[in-house]
């Protein structure tokens, strides 16, 4: 059974598979806005298709963005692949730990985020 409800009204022992719309729509905006991205974790299951939905919506949100953009851990990184968009993520990383720590060096170092 498939019902969307707000998010104060999950009950806490309750699932959530996806985001609804306006979240995706939330979330795609301040992506938008942002001059750093940096995302750990998918949207939802979208390992199954009719779940994938948000997550596809803000992997595509990410990859067109005009920030530097950070993909960290392996559910991540086969988010933005399904969805096809992982050449135009600035860095991917399978290790979470590995991504923020590298970006935070060079950042520190005054390298430039796309090196």
């Amino acid at each position: 059974m498939r019902s969307s409800v707000p998010k104060d009204g999950i009950h806490r022992d309750g699932w959530v598979w996806t985001l609804e719309r306006q979240t995706v729509e939330a979330f795609c905006r301040a992506i938008g806005e942002a001059k750093t991205v940096v995302w750990n974790g998918p949207m939802g299951v979208f390992e199954i298709v009719p779940f994938a939905k948000g997550t596809n919506a803000v992997a595509m949100a990410v990859a067109s963005s005009q920030a530097t953009t950070i993909v960290g851990g392996g559910d991540s990184v086969a988010a933005v692949n399904q969805a096809g968009v992982a050449e135009r993520i600035t860095h991917i990383s399978t290790v979470v730990g590995h991504s923020w720590s590298a970006r935070r060096t060079r950042v520190a170092r005054g390298d430039s985020p796309h090196g």
